[in-house]
């Protein structure tokens, strides 16, 4: 079978200024890749739940330190691949640095953590990583499985990412924020 016109020609571009103005009335959130509107699925109870139970362990163990912790809906602008997303989970190290002109778009993340899924674990594993790479502030990535008791935790250390696998009762160390999570309490009443 050929593909027809519509399936071979490229998703039309716009401008960053465009994709602000189409996100204040978009019923859905979107991410914004080098001029190319991709909407974001919904999630699972599942990741709904892992990403909750990992922001409110974040904000209980940073609440007295100048880290401040976001979910889901806060975007994250990453200048040099030309993205705007929005993270599951990240962690800014105060002060906050805001995307020029913007008051709902952070630059400076020190930790991001992404909940797995089908459609976005290939992704998440690639080049979001390596986009998210491109940021000074970044020291710290979570993939963690929705299926499964698994956490992939990279963290910098120097100019080089070291690798580290949970998958049982155990505790994730986040090295640059200096706190612990504990893997039960991460997917706490996800599996039950």
């Amino acid at each position: 079978m050929t593909p027809t016109l519509e399936q071979t020609a490229s998703p039309p571009q716009i401008s960053l200024k465009e994709y602000f103005d189409y996100e204040l009335t978009a019923e859905t959130r979107n991410a914004y890749i080098n001029g190319v509107i991709k909407p974001m699925t919904g999630g699972t109870p599942a990741h709904n739940q892992i990403a909750g139970n990992l922001f409110a362990l974040l904000h209980f163990a940073l609440r007295d330190t100048n880290y401040a912790p976001f979910i889901t809906d806060q975007r994250l602008w990453l200048s040099i691949p030309n993205i705007a997303t929005y993270p599951d989970v990240m962690v800014i190290a105060e002060p906050i640095t805001l995307m020029e002109g913007r008051k709902d778009t952070l630059m400076n993340p020190l930790l991001i953590a992404e909940v797995l899924s089908n459609t976005t674990e290939s992704y998440d594993r690639t080049d979001k990583f390596a986009a998210y790479r491109t940021i000074a502030t970044f020291k710290e990535y979570l993939l963690i499985a929705q299926d499964r008791v698994y956490v992939e935790h990279f963290h910098k250390q120097g100019e080089d990412w070291i690798f580290a696998a949970y998958q049982e009762a155990t505790t994730i160390q986040l090295r640059h924020l200096m706190i612990e999570i504990r893997i039960e309490d991460l997917y706490r009443r996800v599996f039950k």
